[in-house]
């Protein structure tokens, strides 16, 4: 879940906001209407689930179309003609 905020009320409630960012929210900080910040909560090196589920939100955030077995052929032969 993401929570929006003006940098007034983020300033008066930064210590709320980072307990909600350590729980696994985002927090997007706004001058008026324009975002200008994130807060996220920070990635454990060794934390191989949270990279697997970050590929996998990744992926599902592009629409990709299906590609032809021709055009796969044409991109492994590009530069090689």
């Amino acid at each position: 879940m993401t929570l929006t905020v003006k940098v007034a009320e983020a300033k008066a409630h930064l210590s709320e906001l980072l307990a909600k960012v350590e729980a696994g929210e985002e927090v997007i900080i706004s001058r008026g209407p324009d975002p200008i910040a994130r807060l996220s909560p920070l990635r454990k090196d060794n934390d191989v689930a949270a990279v697997i589920a970050e590929i996998k939100a990744g992926r599902n955030s592009f629409a990709l179309a299906p590609v032809s077995l021709d055009e796969i052929l044409d991109w492994k032969a590009e530069g090689r003609r």
